[in-house]
Order: structure tokens, then C-alpha cells, then sequence
């Protein structure tokens, strides 16, 4: 068993009394699902004595961090293959990742909610020893995982704890070198090489970003950081552009983050809204549509028409999944948002316009005129 555990940088043994019963059948879908890691079983009294277990335990063996790591099976449940599958997902990480091209898919694929992020030079020795209060932090943010029905474990299944809340907001940290592959990234975030070092903390959720007042690298003041995000007591940092000088002299009103609010909401004004992004193809092919939309609506004061870049400016209560998004924000009191989902020509919005916000229901089609249609 030694031999087999050292055999790879990360292996699974599951320790069960009887391989036939329902807790070894999970497992083994679970060692099929995973089909990138080594899995093994033990069912020998002497094997469990040897690392000591005395029940039907995962055990996940590292050759970094905690060198083992054990899910004991609780009896009364049983074993869940997805509980299971996430749980060595999460804890096959490392406790600090490097963000590169080789751990991508690993970082993005564990589903782990929050992720805390270290943007350093790594070619700068004063930033790289940032990592040690970094590393410090991380430890109390992995290894607790709280079950639907209240029990709570380090690690596992087991012990109840009925007055928690079900399910931790787990984060997993992540240094990025800004000079290297987490160069990409920082457009995503506003920055430039030269923010660094400094600290972000991403809710992966609708992609929220959270930052300190004043970056502090400490371990206590990361925790504290945290902390306060999971308890709601951050806003989220969003980004914003600056307004050109002209923002409002086009037909075609360009709005950005910290400008975005006075305009859509005007309870004077019908507002539609077009959310792009500057690569997407398909909003560069409805480009003349909306310009031409919006040359149409010039001489009209209850009507603007406007475009807001979603790379480079985001906004706390609309999130934006695809590109382009239209929404439209009819006059009045409110707050309203209505989305537009139909064909992205000139007549279709316009129609929509001159509707108040919805598109008329075209009459029902007769018989005879099916019938020549058809034909």
C-alpha cells in the first residue's frame, strides 16, 4: 500500500469493510467520474490499523501541504458520490495556487466560489515574500465543508453541528504574476502591471471583485478582508471608464459605469441600453442597426438611445452574461428593466419603442391565409 500511495503525487484510497456495500459503490462511480486521478481501495483489518482508521474513511494522500487528508464515511448517511467528488476536488488543490497555463483548468474547474487573488512580480524578491503572510491566511478558508442537513466536518463527513449555516463560502488563493500568464487577466480587472503587488478577492458568481481600502498583506488583515467580504460588509469595487468629452453630443449616448445610473434611471426619460463588448462579432453586426436606430430618435427628448462597453465598466445590481445585451428602462418611477429578446433590426426596435417597452402581438394568422402561405 506504501509503495502504491507514493507512487503518485496525489492518490485516493478508499478504506471499506465491505466492498460490496452502498458507501464502496459510490466511491467507485466517484473514481469513475475522476478519471484524472489514481484511485485505490483497502478492505484488510491490517491496513486500517496501519493508518489508523477504524470505520470506512476516503483517505486523500499528498505529496504537499497536509499529507493526508481523511472524509470519514458517516454512518447514518452513507456516502455521496457529489459531495465526495467536490471535496477531493477542492482538496487536491494546493493551499496556494499559481495562476498559469497549466493550472487553469484546475483553479476554474474545483467550483470553489470565492477565489483571493495576489497579483505580484514575481521577478520583484520584496513582492514574492508577500506570499508567506498570503500562504498564513489561507489555511482557515479550505478545509471546513458544512452539509445541507447541518453537520459540519474538517474535511469530511461527520460530526453534526445543527445551529451552522449549511454550506461555507470556501475560497481558494491564488498568486498571479502579472508579468507572466496572469497578464492576461488584468484588463479583466482594471490594472496594469504596475498595480502590483496587490490584493483582490473574486466572487465567481455574477464575477464580483472586492479590494481593500488600503492593500495590507498581513495574514490577520487578509483574514479580516475576507471575512468581512462573506459577511456582506464589503461593496464590491466596479470598474468604470471615464466618459468621453462627447458622451452625449451622438446619436448613440455612451454611458459608463459612474454615469450610468443618472442616465437610465431618469424617470424622464425612455432609455435603451446596448451592452457590448468590443470583440464580440455579433455586436459589431447590429453596429449600423443601432446607430441608425439612434439617428432615427435624435430629435426625440423622451428617448435615448445609448451603448455601455460591459469589459471595461460594470454596474452592482445589473450583471451582464452575454454579448450584446439589450435592456430598456422606461420612464417613470421605479427602477424598471425590461430585457429585449427579438430580432436585432431597426423595425423590430423601433416597434418595441414605440410600444412603450414590449413588442405588439402580431394577428393571428386565418386559414385561407396559412394556406397560401404555405403554399
Amino acid at each position: 500500500m506504501a509503495a502504491f500511495i507514493d507512487s503518485q503525487d496525489l492518490v485516493v484510497v478508499g478504506f471499506f469493510k465491505d466492498l460490496k456495500g452502498e458507501a464502496a459503490q459510490a466511491f467507485f462511480d466517484v473514481a469513475a467520474e475522476m478519471v484524472d486521478t489514481t484511485f485505490g481501495v483497502a478492505e484488510a483489518a491490517e491496513l486500517f490499523q496501519a493508518y489508523q482508521l477504524s470505520a470506512d474513511t476516503v483517505c486523500l494522500f499528498k505529496k504537499f501541504d497536509e499529507r493526508q487528508t481523511n472524509f470519514p464515511v458517516d454512518p447514518a448517511r452513507g456516502l455521496d458520490a457529489a459531495e465526495l467528488t467536490q471535496l477531493l476536488r477542492v482538496h487536491s488543490l494546493q493551499l496556494v495556487m499559481e495562476f498559469t497555463n497549466e493550472t487553469s483548468n484546475q483553479i476554474f474547474g474545483a467550483k470553489i466560489p470565492h477565489h483571493m487573488l495576489l497579483f505580484l512580480n514575481k521577478s520583484s524578491p520584496e513582492q514574492l515574500s508577500l506570499r508567506d503572510g498570503f500562504r498564513a491566511a489561507a489555511g482557515g478558508f479550505r478545509g471546513e465543508v458544512r452539509w445541507p442537513h447541518g453537520r459540519d466536518t474538517e474535511g469530511g463527513f461527520g460530526t453534526a453541528q445543527p445551529q451552522r449555516p449549511p454550506f461555507p463560502a470556501q475560497v481558494l488563493f491564488v498568486v498571479v504574476d502579472v508579468t507572466g500568464h496572469g497578464a492576461d487577466v488584468l484588463p479583466f480587472f482594471g490594472m496594469t502591471a504596475a498595480d502590483a503587488p496587490t490584493l483582490r478577492l473574486v466572487k465567481m458568481e455574477g464575477n464580483r471583485k472586492y479590494r481593500m481600502e488600503q492593500d495590507n498583506f498581513s495574514d490577520s488583515a487578509i483574514r479580516t478582508f475576507i471575512q468581512a467580504v462573506l459577511d456582506g460588509k464589503v461593496k464590491p469595487h466596479l470598474l468604470s471608464a471615464e466618459p468621453p468629452e462627447d458622451w452625449d453630443t451622438r446619436p448613440v449616448k455612451v454611458l459608463v459605469g459612474k454615469t450610468f445610473e443618472q442616465v437610465a434611471f431618469d424617470e424622464t426619460k425612455n432609455v435603451f441600453v446596448k451592452f457590448y463588448a468590443p470583440w464580440c462579432p455579433h455586436c459589431q453586426a447590429m453596429a449600423a442597426a443601432w446607430e441608425e436606430l439612434a439617428e432615427r430618435y435624435k430629435d426625440r427628448e423622451d428617448i435615448v438611445i445609448a451603448e455601455m462597453d460591459s469589459t471595461a465598466n460594470e454596474l452592482e445590481n445589473i450583471t451582464i452574461h452575454g454579448y450584446p445585451t439589450l435592456h430598456y428602462f422606461p420612464a417613470g418611477p421605479g427602477r424598471k428593466m425590461i430585457e429585449f429578446k427579438s430580432n436585432r433590426d431597426v423595425e423590430t426596435f423601433s416597434k418595441f419603442l414605440e410600444n412603450g417597452g414590449t413588442l405588439p402581438e402580431e394577428p393571428p394568422v386565418s386559414g385561407v391565409r396559412a394556406a397560401l402561405l404555405a403554399g
